[in-house]
């Protein structure tokens, strides 16, 4: 826990409500602080790239700028990790794909209207 918070003195829990949000001091269950109905467009760019980086050697497709949150994005990779016939997941708005689909994934994701381009080597 942050110094800040401590400091504060904010409210942890309430025997009306149960565990309170430090953020906005609301109860967890009525708490929107991490809601991702918010959608940050960025440039409009769909970019699609492949790393390595921290997975022992193992390749993931990575789909960044997706103009989607919530469970509008989560269908959308349950939809390519169909199309790939591989798992993924999706950490932090980033659709991970397991193995290099690349091609696959522009091709597709051209068909929802996006512009999609290739980043990286």
């Amino acid at each position: 826990m942050s110094r800040k918070n401590r400091d504060s003195g904010g409210l942890v829990f309430s025997t009306e409500f149960g565990k309170m949000c430090p953020g906005c001091g609301k109860a967890v269950s009525q708490c929107r602080c991490n809601d991702d109905d918010t959608v940050d467009v960025g440039d409009g760019v769909v970019r699609v790239s492949r790393e390595t980086k921290g997975r022992k050697g193992k390749g993931v497709t990575l789909v960044t700028g997706v103009p989607l949150a919530g469970k509008e994005l989560k269908e959308l990779a349950k939809k390519l990790k169909q199309k790939c016939g591989v798992g993924g997941s999706i950490k932090d708005r980033v659709i991970e794909i397991q193995g290099d689909h690349r091609d696959l994934l522009v091709e597709e994701l051209k068909k929802f209207g996006w512009t999609v381009k290739k980043a990286g080597g």
